[in-house]
């Protein structure tokens, strides 16, 4: 295939694994290929999709898209469609939106990065072309992605006729990360689910919106409660991840209220908001209402100790199958640190307990890691590298007088925040426009991410950022003597492989022969419930537990090309996996 060739998923195409010559002890008999192969005739693959993916193709009119028309005009059955990577004009836009027109079974936009350095008066007239193809197509969507596209409160705009419509009435995800929205942007898109909501409920089949995904949008407090009455109103929200949006407790709080009605949260990323203590207390009570939690990520959110206290009596009280809790850089001392280690020891699925870059002082993480060890759940604890050390004496005199003041504090901060960002854009803008042109630009970079946070939302980036140590830092991470987990870790990194980028590739490949040569070598290690679990997930086989299958990339079945051919890899398995991924 070539390399600006579209890559075809779900037909004849699908990567085949090498089965083995050798005959070897513990191949499956032939009444055990024939039960799996009877298991995969009564599965059908249901996403077919085009991908333009990571061309990076500049394509301003009709004529530069004349073979991408073809191709999804041709496609019978077309249900997704990827464009990131590319950049489109407006003409081109309006040509491929006319292609769509006849697709009445589309279901997915990956649509992420497709405007890089045009024109931000381009934007909303592209994207209503396209959303109007999929209205007069009649499409279904369930998934709607156009993070990393920065296109502001106009870009909003752009959508808000489809997010209205009846192409949105059965919408999961919708993935808006990087848009630099804005307040306003927020309340254009909290407005747009109201309506949704409230006609498809009229229809008598209301929204419920699974994955909402907007981090490093600048919503702010005023943003995130527009949006909190959205979320309240859907009740069906399942992950939430709205990093780095500079709120503060009131909209912390507004946010709270609205998880309350969202029983099957199951990650919660606020990463990188300020909370303070009476966020951190609100968030607290809302999380006694989600028994569905397993993510909570309030790093880098200043909960302080009361807030921490708060959450860990939370915990203790409740939240049965949570995996992983985030309060790192939050200011919490060594005697809340504590407290929430202690709240955390009868948590039988935790796997990380981040409280990094928090002020315990020397003494106090040796205080912590002796707590956890002598409760048996040493290994829980994450990396305190980043510690900042004992606080002041005065700051805990003056922590009452804070939080007293913690709302004109807030408001003081919020007003300089926007004070400063209306004089940076506003010089911006006059920059751009004294040359004639207002571009489309990413936002500056965040935190480099740890293994926790690649696991929990994985990038080509972020397993980049994560240095040359980063199959080691995996392999530790990972507990390779449960095949689930293994099998899951193994998808997340397969995800982000690029066949078009060496370093990326590389460091997928050098990740996963790290972690499963470690898995392999563990006697306690079933690779058969590992194999089982792989086709599970990859929607190949059903399970009695009704697992939630991952959407299959091109990276899962390179992945699985390359550790087939590999030395730790038991031969019988081959045969196994060959009998599903060369049909």
């Amino acid at each position: 295939m070539k390399a600006d060739e579209p890559k075809i998923q779900g037909r004849d195409d699908l990567t085949k694994i090498p089965q083995s010559d050798e005959k070897t002890e513990g191949v499956p008999m032939a009444t055990d290929i024939a039960q799996l192969t009877d298991s995969l005739a009564k599965t059908r693959v249901e996403e077919v999709e085009l991908s333009y993916k990571g061309l990076g193709k500049k394509l301003d009119d009709a004529q530069s898209v004349e073979e991408m028309v073809k191709e999804i005009q041709d496609f019978e059955d077309l249900q997704a469609l990827r464009l990131e990577g590319n950049t489109y004009g407006v003409e081109a836009a309006k040509a491929i939106a006319k292609a769509l027109e006849t697709k009445s079974n589309f279901k997915r936009c990956y649509w992420s990065d497709m405007f890089t350095g045009r024109l931000r008066s381009e934007i909303p007239p592209a994207l209503n072309s396209l959303g109007d193809a999929l209205m007069l197509a009649g499409a279904k969507l369930t998934v709607l992605d156009l993070s990393d596209n920065a296109f502001g409160p106009d870009g909003v705009k752009g959508i808000e006729r489809l997010l209205k419509s009846t192409a949105c009435y059965t919408l999961q995800e919708l993935r808006l990360n990087n848009c630099g929205m804005g307040i306003g942007g927020g309340k254009i898109l909290a407005a747009s689910l109201i309506q949704c909501h409230k006609n498809s409920s009229a229809e008598g089949t209301p929204l419920g919106l699974k994955v909402f995904i907007a981090g490093r949008n600048r919503l702010e407090n005023d943003g995130a409660t527009a949006l909190a009455q959205a979320f309240q109103l859907m009740g069906s929200l399942e992950e939430v991840h709205m990093p780095q949006n500079g709120i503060n407790h009131p909209g912390v709080t507004a946010l709270a209220k609205a998880m309350q009605h969202n029983a099957g949260l199951r990650i919660l990323n606020l990463n990188d908001n300020t909370f303070t203590e009476k966020g951190a207390i609100a968030m607290a009570q809302a999380l006694k209402h989600l028994r569905s939690i397993q993510v909570i990520n309030f790093g880098d959110c200043l909960v302080r100790p009361a807030g921490a206290i708060a959450i860990a009596d939370t915990v203790s009280e409740g939240l049965p199958i949570l995996k992983e809790l985030n309060l790192s850089f939050g200011e919490i001392t060594v005697e809340a640190a504590l407290t929430v280690a202690k709240a955390v020891k009868d948590r039988n699925q935790l796997e990380k307990l981040d409280l990094n870059g928090n002020s315990l002082g020397e003494d106090g993480c040796k205080a912590l890691k002796d707590a956890m060890e002598d409760m048996n759940i040493g290994e829980l604890l994450g990396s305190l590298s980043d510690d900042e050390g004992e606080p002041e004496e005065d700051d805990d005199d003056d922590d009452d007088d804070d939080d007293d003041d913690d709302d004109d504090d807030d408001e003081e901060e919020e007003d300089e925040d926007v004070d400063e960002e209306e004089i940076e854009e506003e010089e911006e803008e006059e920059e751009e426009e004294s040359n004639g042109n207002k571009l489309s630009t990413p936002a500056a970079a965040s935190r480099p991410p740890d293994v926790s946070s690649f696991l929990s939302f994985p990038s080509p980036d972020k397993l980049l950022k994560l240095g040359a140590m980063r199959a080691m830092l995996i392999e530790q991470q990972v507990d390779v003597s449960d095949a689930t987990k293994t099998a899951e870790a193994f998808l997340k990194i397969a995800s982000v492989y690029k066949e078009d980028n060496d370093d990326v590739k590389n460091a997928v490949l050098d990740s996963i022969d790290a972690l499963l040569r470690k898995a392999f070598s563990t006697p306690a290690f079933q690779g058969c419930n590992f194999v089982s679990t792989l086709l599970v997930l990859l929607g190949l086989i059903k399970s009695e537990d009704k697992v939630k299958p991952v959407i299959v990339v091109r990276g899962h079945l390179n992945a699985l090309e390359h550790v087939a051919s590999q030395d730790y890899f038991p031969k019988e398995y081959v045969d196994v996996l060959a009998v599903f991924l060369s049909r």
